[in-house]
């Protein structure tokens, strides 16, 4: 069976990932791309890293990749979120929903993003422009 979540130690291309959630039923893609910004609450952002539990993130991820299935009227979904270091500007998460219809696509990824987010362990330590860094734990 393929992974519907994965975490990722190196970029990856959303054009691949989205070629492999397409086939005939589709009517709907909706895809949600989570960047590393270059500030937070006020603070200048040199890079961050991404670290997970990996064997819990990916299981609890699948779980949430099977909610999804069941909640929603969708065809396939999928997710991936990096993990180490990352600079600004790089694409940090990705979610990917295919479905009938576009209310079904939209609803889903907005839920995966937002359960990710909550539920999956892992862990952002960003690094500011000040030398400072301090970790945070993802959040909406």
């Amino acid at each position: 069976m393929r992974k519907r979540f994965t975490l990722a130690p190196t970029p990856f291309d959303t054009a691949t990932l989205r070629a492999e959630l397409l086939d005939a039923r589709v009517g709907a893609y909706a895809s949600f791309e989570g960047w590393v910004r270059d500030h937070n609450e006020g603070r200048s952002v040199r890079g961050l890293r991404y670290e997970a539990y990996a064997r819990l993130a990916e299981a609890e991820g699948e779980r949430i990749m099977e909610e999804a299935l069941a909640r929603f009227d969708i065809l396939d979904a999928r997710c991936v979120h990096r993990v180490g270091d990352l600079a600004r500007g790089e694409l940090a998460v990705w979610v990917g929903v295919t479905a009938a219809h576009r209310k079904a696509a939209f609803a889903a990824c907005r839920w995966i993003i937002d359960e990710v987010k909550a539920r999956v362990p892992i862990w952002k330590h960003e690094r500011y422009a000040d030398g400072e860094a301090g970790w945070l734990h993802p959040g909406p």
